[in-house]
C-alpha cells in the first residue's frame, strides 16, 4: 500500500480514490484472468476426458483385435489340421486305387506273357508243321 499525503480530515481524497480505483481495476483484471484460466482449465479437462475416452476406445479396439487375431490363428490351425487329415485320407484312397490298378496291370501283363508263350508254342508247332510239309514236298519233288 502506498503512502498517502495528509490533508484536513485525513488522507488526501484523490490519492485514496485513485488507489481504490487502481485496486478495483487490478482486482477486476485478476477476476477476469481467473475466469479465463478457469475456462481454459475446463476446456483442458474436457479435452483430457475426450483423450481418456479415445484411449479407452483404442485399448478396447486393440484388445478386440488381439482376440480376433488369436481366434483367426486358432481357426487357421484347425483348418490346417482338417486339410492335412483330408489330404492324408485322399492320399490313402489314391494310393489304394493306384495299387489296385498296378495289381490289375501286373495281372494283365502276366496273362499277356502266358498268351505270348502259348502263341510262341503254337507258332513253333505251325512252323514245324510247315517245315515238315516243305520237307515232304522236297522229298516228293526229288522222287
Amino acid at each position: 500500500m502506498g503512502k498517502f499525503r495528509l490533508e484536513e480530515n485525513g488522507y488526501k481524497r484523490e490519492e485514496v480514490n485513485q488507489f481504490v480505483s487502481d485496486v478495483v481495476k487490478q482486482t477486476e483484471e485478476l477476476i477476469e484472468t481467473i475466469k479465463q484460466q478457469q475456462n481454459e482449465i475446463e476446456d483442458l479437462k474436457e479435452q483430457l476426458n475426450n483423450y481418456k475416452k479415445l484411449e479407452d476406445t483404442v485399448k478396447n479396439a486393440i484388445i478386440k483385435a488381439e482376440e480376433s487375431s488369436e481366434m483367426i490363428i486358432k481357426k487357421s490351425y484347425e483348418e490346417k489340421d482338417k486339410i492335412i487329415q483330408e489330404a492324408k485320407q485322399n492320399a490313402s484312397v489314391i494310393v489304394n486305387e493306384a495299387l489296385g490298378k498296378a495289381e490289375k496291370i501286373e495281372w494283365k501283363a502276366e496273362i499277356q506273357k502266358k498268351n505270348i508263350k502259348i502263341l510262341e508254342k503254337r507258332l513253333k508247332v505251325i512252323l514245324e508243321e510247315q517245315n515238315s510239309i516243305v520237307k515232304e514236298l522236297e522229298n516228293i519233288e526229288l522222287e
